[in-house]
């Protein structure tokens, strides 16, 4: 494992995907897994099973945001970029 990837699993790192700004609070996460069940090509656990996103996302937003409502401890917050308004958790 070289170091930005240690950096990226220490920090809640904010990934934009269509107009959703998605970040998964990780001192939250549970690794429940939900997210990943939900839109697994957006979400991944990591090797410390906490959920991550992928910017290479192909699914829909309704699809993250779905994923997102599943979270049993509303780890993840999305932003709509086009508003500035947090979608989730509301």
């Amino acid at each position: 494992m070289n170091n930005d990837q240690s950096n990226q699993k220490s920090e809640d790192k904010e990934v934009v995907v269509g107009k959703y700004k998605i970040k998964v609070i990780r001192s939250e996460c549970i690794g429940a897994a939900s997210c990943v069940a939900v839109a697994s090509s957006t979400f991944k656990l990591d090797d410390e099973n906490k959920a991550v996103v992928d910017e290479k996302s192909t699914d829909s937003l309704e699809t993250i945001l779905m994923a997102a409502q599943s979270c049993p401890t509303k780890a993840i917050v999305i932003i709509d970029t086009e508003t500035g308004k947090q979608v989730w958790p509301e």
